[in-house]
């Protein structure tokens, strides 16, 4: 029998100026609805004095005028909220196909990955490919999606060492999760491939590829088609 939204939900205070919402501890699929529950709810009928939501795994942070609300009062007016969850509608998620070239100089963590895992590269990439992900959330860089969750035979410690600069586009994975660099950063996840579709792009409507809720699928192309979809 599924818990009430009532049963699994956790307060805690952020900051002076910040509450946590917990919707359980573990990373679900019914934790994710009601995350975009809420924040579809709070879109739809604002909250004076509330400046900004943070969406997570399984939590919403939510970022508030300290000279409006003190945490209590705010937590009351969330709660009345939450019971309102079960009744929002979320919208049919998007269907996003990303190409990949794995291995070679895009993917310098494969061979590993394979290795670890006693496995062939044709086996780690059609592995990696074959699962549609939910993306989670976005954060940590404008544009980087965590998508979950990764087949368990590829579940893959990170790095111990983060590499300094992760090139734009790189595909990885760490623990359960699989996500794309959008831009050149320091990383610790294992990278398998690359795609050359931008992730970030401030010339867009919708400035992320991608958005919380979607699904995406991640499709095998060859080095050559890599760049040529590069210079499109």
């Amino acid at each position: 029998m599924l818990k009430s939204v009532a049963d699994v939900t956790r307060f805690q205070r952020a900051s002076d100026q910040s509450l946590l919402i917990y919707f359980g501890d573990q990373i679900t699929r019914e934790a994710h609805e009601r995350v975009r529950k809420l924040l579809r709810l709070l879109e739809m009928e604002p909250i004076t004095g509330i400046r900004n939501l943070h969406p997570a795994y399984c939590s919403v942070l939510i970022k508030f005028d300290a000279l409006i609300w003190q945490h209590e009062d705010l937590q009351e007016i969330l709660q009345q909220y939450l019971t309102r969850l079960e009744g929002i509608t979320l919208p049919e998620p998007r269907q996003v196909e990303i190409p990949v070239c794995y291995g070679g100089e895009h993917g310098p963590d494969l061979l590993e990955v394979s290795a670890l895992h006693k496995m062939t590269p044709a086996q780690v990439i059609e592995l990696h490919s074959s699962r549609t992900y939910v993306v989670y959330f976005l954060g940590f860089v404008p544009g980087f999606a965590y998508l979950g969750e990764l087949p368990e035979a590829l579940v893959t410690p990170r790095l111990a060492t983060p590499r300094r600069r992760v090139p734009p586009g790189s595909v990885g994975i760490a623990g359960n999760q699989t996500g794309v660099y959008p831009f050149a950063t320091p990383g610790g996840w294992r990278l398998l491939g690359r795609t050359p579709v931008q992730m970030f792009r401030p010339d867009r409507n919708e400035l992320s590829l991608v958005s919380i809720g979607d699904r995406v699928r991640f499709t095998p192309i060859s080095a050559e088609k890599f760049k040529a979809l590069e210079r499109a």
